[in-house]
Formats: structure tokens, C-alpha cells, sequence
């Protein structure tokens, strides 16, 4: 495996096909994004990496600054700008209403799980399926970097569309076709490396 990452090293998605610089995504970046696991540019602990490569597969904890008083929802898409192909696999993607969640502008660790998501999080469908995905690069490809991108919009999301569309949705046809202003952003790029 090292081998194909080795020949792979060159090949990388980039930052320039991610959500966070898609045109109906903009807005302005008013939101601070951090975590107690890990900072800015460092690496992400191996208890939020995938299973296959011997992690958790526990979301990291996350905290965002308060969002404009009229953000309706927010929607957290979580992305591997290194992996080898043409736009970056979307590891995760939420829909979250500030307003059920248990404690203002937080998600504890694990919130993310596909099987009980915490108070507030709606899980989509993403690249790899449903919920939170660690890292789990290419042994030999080289860093990794891995963003956590919280929007608030102004309106609603799930209100916006039918139920079980968004639920089947593709995660780069859904994040293209969401047209609610986004009101503020904000992100948090963790590095992981095998």
C-alpha cells in the first residue's frame, strides 16, 4: 500500500473543489471553529481516525463562535482535501439546529455517530456513508489535511426540501444546490498522516 501512495503523491482533490469555495457557499468567515483535541494545522489524534487503520472512529469534539442571532440552521461538512481524485471526499456532513442542541455552539466527541447522533444533528449521506468517517489516507500519500466547516444560513435546510430527497441526496449535488444565504462561516483543518 505504501507503493501506490508513493505513486499517488502527486495527485490531490485541493482545497480548490471544497465547500468552503463553492459560490453558493459563501459568506462572510465571522465564525472561530476549534476543537480541545486538536489545533489549526496540527495533527488529529489517532481516536478520531477511521477503524481500519486502528482509530476510533470518534468525531473529535468541535466549537464554533456564536452565529448571527438569525441563523436558522447550520450545516457541518467535514472534508479530505488531499485524497487522490478530482474534488475532496466529503468524510461527514450534518445538518444542525443551534436551537435543540444541549449545549450552545458545541459538539461533544462522538456526536457525529451514525447510530446515535447527539440532540440537534441530522445526519446526511457523504462520500463514504453516513456519519462521521475518520481519516484513513493512503499509507505513503503524504499529509493529509482534513477541514471542519461549519455554515450558518439564514434559513432552513431540511425545511427546504422533501424529507427522504435530502436524506438520498449525493453530498456534492446537495452542498451545490443549497441556495439559503449563508449568514457566516467558519473552519478548523486538522493534518493526518500514515
Amino acid at each position: 500500500m505504501t507503493l501506490l501512495g508513493t505513486l499517488l503523491k502527486n495527485r490531490r482533490a485541493r482545497d480548490t473543489h471544497s465547500a468552503w469555495n463553492l459560490p453558493n457557499l459563501q459568506g462572510p468567515e465571522l465564525l472561530t471553529v476549534s476543537s480541545q483535541h486538536f489545533k489549526e494545522g496540527e495533527s488529529i489524534p489517532r481516536e478520531h481516525a477511521g477503524k481500519r487503520i486502528g482509530g476510533k472512529n470518534l468525531s473529535p469534539d468541535l466549537n464554533w463562535s456564536p452565529p448571527p442571532p438569525e441563523t436558522k440552521e447550520l450545516l457541518l461538512v467535514v472534508e479530505d482535501l488531499d485524497v487522490p481524485t478530482s474534488k475532496p471526499a466529503v468524510h461527514c456532513l450534518v445538518l444542525i439546529d443551534p436551537s435543540r442542541l444541549d449545549s450552545p455552539n458545541h459538539l461533544p466527541p462522538g456526536a457525529l455517530s451514525a447510530h446515535e447522533p447527539a440532540a440537534g444533528i441530522r445526519i446526511l449521506r457523504s462520500t463514504i456513508g453516513r456519519g462521521y468517517h475518520g481519516p484513513e489516507p493512503i499509507k505513503g500519500h503524504g499529509p493529509h489535511r482534513y477541514t471542519f466547516q461549519v455554515f450558518a444560513f439564514l434559513g432552513e435546510m431540511s425545511g427546504n426540501s422533501d424529507s427522504a430527497k435530502l436524506r438520498r441526496a449525493r453530498p456534492r449535488a446537495l452542498l451545490s444546490s443549497l441556495t439559503a444565504p449563508v449568514v457566516a462561516k467558519g473552519r478548523l483543518t486538522g493534518v493526518y498522516e500514515r
